[in-house]
């Protein structure tokens, strides 16, 4: 039972293949007369990656001379459409008789049961009933049918009747009423029956949205010197240093190694600034009078819109700038003095556009582009990715005692993140919304996530307690595993890793379609470096960039979580994965079985040439034979015969090509075989949050692992230091033994020719077992006993 429900797992695990009815499907004919207003020839949109939904669609416009309330004498005007069981609102104007709404509100066709559509026209009363004005009521067998990319269907003026419907009334009404798909214009903004319960500021959240990463920028700043810095003790001279803080990102030079008033330092700091550009550049000159105490000599105040902004790797002019007295000297209020006499510091400042501001890792990267849009390269592609629907989903919160689920997804490539409408209390939602981006490079990866809206402004509370957005799951594609021009539909698991262990919290159903626009010059990229130049001319140490991502990652989740509706911070830090550089057991385990899968296979061919030599198969070890001496004689088939053999496993391979995207895999992961207390240290905070025995007890399984390690590296050491010690002379007799041998050894090559000391040597490594020994080989034995320094090592 156990195995059969570790198979039933794994299968749940993997990529499901589908077949949804995707692109337009209009009813032949029309809406009116038989001939309609589509005809069946008529070309499909470009909108053909999602399975159609009809909506109905009902503009309110405005209304005019509407009669004011015979007791109040004004008129608080507001309309409400109504379609069966479902009503929408418009917000009523106070004192107006001409109100303007402009407001659109969409019906999902599914759902619809009655034949009318009727507006209704309303006096808002604060302790009354609300008052009838009138109404228009639409047939629901003569609304006319649009497509994009139709023009909008022009809203038209409408007398007001009374309730009965058998007299016209005072006013009019301009509303346009259609029958539309998901691919309408009006779709993202309109107010959806589907979430008619949300009230107040949830409305926004639950719309579909299109974002746009900030424009980023590395700032360098190259601190050269400063001249006539003076402490507030002017007996002694400063021990000075400089920092600079640009938002919350603050950085120091060393300090300079002179106490003297005109320190240099000529060290470069670097930045993460966003357009547009907020933070001001704040530079402080600071005396280290003690470990505990620093003192403020000048400082510099400045916009970062006046630096330079750089393309290449041109040398860019240093500036001095003159530092604004801080302290007493400043309180002195001597201006004279002041002009006379400044310290100053010598910059060299701008702002890097010809790197890629990276606010994800390389692993997974979906942007290569440089800053400096005058950079770019023509897009080579076009991806299309249809957000279809999602099944099976996994109630996330509570409301009104109820569990449920509001989901909604997110698509991130390149600076552009897509979020589309929130399905209100669903676990199978049905989103069918399309959309694209251009690619500019196919070694790239589109990440999709799911998750739920905690925001809707009722009381809601997720499982976990917390007003945040639960994660779902989350889905990675590369683009370089697609065909072009080939569509894929498929549902990806949506798998999340809990303290509790590995759980599937649903599928998500995608259909993806990358279009190859030119296939020179996408070969042209595969052997051109991934990221921009100024990369590999000026490039950053391993720790810049890992904090300058950090750092880039913070100011997008702050500047998309001021969007309306917000793209939250969880959201934007899950989507970039914020925290993978963190420890964690489970991945290094599987990064340790990941090396040994790469070497497995030299693994396999070394066990094979092992067979080969002890004759475990006679045949096998007599063609090889025969091949060996083939190459012997023939040495210049060498490299043709590798290279036709790995053409000939490529051909061979073809065959067994995945036939889908990859996507998230548990037994990669070591998702499954993690235990409790692994999970629950990898969901840890940093710093620790855990008790002290719980610490000390992670600590000491930590130095145990570390402990290997350090004898994997140690035993790497001890080999290399031997091969040194070979003619160090640290062994002097083992040392005059391998020089005498390197001495007969070139002798004897030198007369002998390569054919037949590659001959020999080939028919003694692959000799008969009966001609050898179980013992070790003396080369071996010699090599073992020569020195290292491991026993110099405390």
């Amino acid at each position: 039972m156990a195995a059969k429900d570790g198979a039933k797992s794994q299968e749940d695990y993997k990529l499901k293949d589908m077949k949804p009815e995707l692109g337009e499907r209009w009813p032949h004919g029309g809406q009116r007369g038989g001939t309609g207003w589509i005809g069946s020839e008529r070309a499909a949109s470009t909108y053909d990656l999602v399975e159609q939904m009809f909506y109905l669609y009902v503009r309110v416009v405005k209304a005019k001379d509407l009669p004011p309330n015979p007791v109040t004498s004004n008129c608080d005007p507001y309309v409400e459409v109504k379609i069966g069981n479902y009503k929408g609102k418009t917000k009523h104007f106070e004192k107006r008789t001409n109100p303007e709404w402009n407001q659109v509100f969409a019906f999902s066709k599914d759902k619809v049961q009655s034949s009318t559509v009727e507006v209704y026209v309303r006096d808002k009363e604060m302790v009354t009933r609300d008052e009838y004005i009138g109404k228009v009521v639409f047939d629901m067998r003569e609304v006319p049918t649009r497509v994009p990319p139709d023009s909008p269907l022009a809203p038209q003026w409408y007398r007001l009747e009374d309730r009965r419907g058998e007299s016209k009334k005072r006013g009019e009404v301009m509303v346009a009423v259609w029958l539309g798909t998901q691919a309408d214009e009006a779709f993202p903004d309109a107010w959806h029956s589907d979430a008619s319960s949300v009230q107040g500021e949830g409305v926004q959240s639950v719309r579909s949205k299109v974002y746009v990463s900030p424009k980023l920028w590395y700032l360098r700043v190259n601190v050269i010197e400063a001249q006539d810095v003076e402490p507030s003790d002017r007996s002694q001279p400063p021990q000075a240093f400089v920092k600079v803080q640009v938002g919350n990102q603050i950085l120091k030079t060393k300090l300079c190694p002179n106490k003297t008033t005109s320190p240099m330092w000529n060290e470069d700091l670097v930045f993460v600034a966003a357009e547009p550009f907020e933070e001001q550049f704040f530079l402080t000159v600071e005396n280290k009078v003690s470990s505990a105490k620093d003192e403020v000599m000048g400082r510099l105040i400045s916009p970062l819109n006046v630096f330079e902004k750089r393309l290449d790797h041109r040398a860019v002019h240093s500036k001095w700038y003159n530092l604004e007295k801080f302290g007493f000297g400043a309180l002195e209020g001597d201006k004279r003095h002041e002009l006379k006499f400044s310290s100053r510091i010598h910059l060299r400042v701008c702002l890097e556009g010809g790197y890629h501001v990276m606010d994800e890792s390389t692993l997974y990267i979906s942007d290569v582009k440089p800053t400096a849009r005058q950079l770019w390269k023509q897009p080579i592609g076009i991806l299309e990715v249809g957000i279809l629907s999602a099944q099976g989903l996994s109630p996330m919160k509570t409301k009104d005692g109820k569990a449920t689920t509001d989901p909604y997804c997110v698509a991130k490539y390149g600076q552009k993140w897509v979020r589309t409408r929130t399905i209100i209390e669903s676990y199978n939602p049905k989103w069918n919304e399309q959309y694209t981006w251009e690619v500019h490079d196919p070694c790239t990866v589109i990440t999709l996530g799911v998750f739920d809206n905690c925001h809707l402004g009722g009381s809601e509370k997720s499982n976990n307690g917390a007003k945040v957005d639960a994660r779902i799951g989350k889905v990675r594609i590369r683009l370089s595993t697609l065909e072009a021009d080939r569509i894929y539909t498929h549902s990806y698991p949506l798998l999340v890793l809990q303290t509790k262990g590995l759980k599937k919290m649903g599928e998500v159903q995608l259909a993806v379609r990358f279009t190859c626009l030119s296939l020179a010059h996408m070969i042209y990229l595969y052997g051109h470096p991934l990221l921009p130049k100024m990369h590999y001319l000026h490039p950053f140490t391993v720790n810049q960039l890992d904090s300058l991502r950090y750092q880039a990652m913070s100011i997008v989740a702050a500047r998309l979580s001021r969007a309306e509706p917000p793209l939250r911070k969880e959201i934007v830090e899950y989507m970039l994965d914020v925290d993978s550089h963190m420890w964690s057991m489970r991945r290094s385990k599987a990064n340790f079985f990941r090396i040994v899968s790469v070497f497995s296979g030299l693994l396999a061919m070394s066990k094979w040439l092992g067979d080969v030599c002890y004759w475990k198969n006679p045949l096998t070890t007599i063609l090889f034979h025969i091949l060996f001496f083939i190459l012997i004689c023939y040495p210049e088939l060498i490299l043709p015969t590798t290279f036709l053999y790995m053409f000939l496993i490529g051909l061979w391979s073809f065959r067994f090509r995945p036939r889908h995207p990859p996507h998230m895999d548990t037994k990669l992961s070591w998702a499954e075989a993690a235990s409790p207390d692994e999970l629950d240290e990898e969901f840890d905070t940093f710093p620790t949050s855990k008790g002290q025995d719980v610490v000390k007890m992670r600590y000491d399984r930590l130095r145990s692992v570390a402990g290997r390690i350090q004898m994997v590296i140690g035993d790497i050491a001890t080999q290399g230091e031997r091969f040194q010690a070979l003619l160090s002379w640290r062994d002097p007799r083992a040392t005059c033994l391998f020089v005498i041998f390197c001495l007969f050894a070139a002798m004897i090559l030198y007369v002998t020719p390569f054919k037949i000391v590659a001959l020999v040597g080939g028919m003694f490594w692959m000799r008969h077992p009966k001609f050898r020994s179980k013992m070790p080989s003396a080369p071996s034995n010699f090599f073992r006993k020569l020195p290292s320094k491991a026993d110099c090592m405390l």
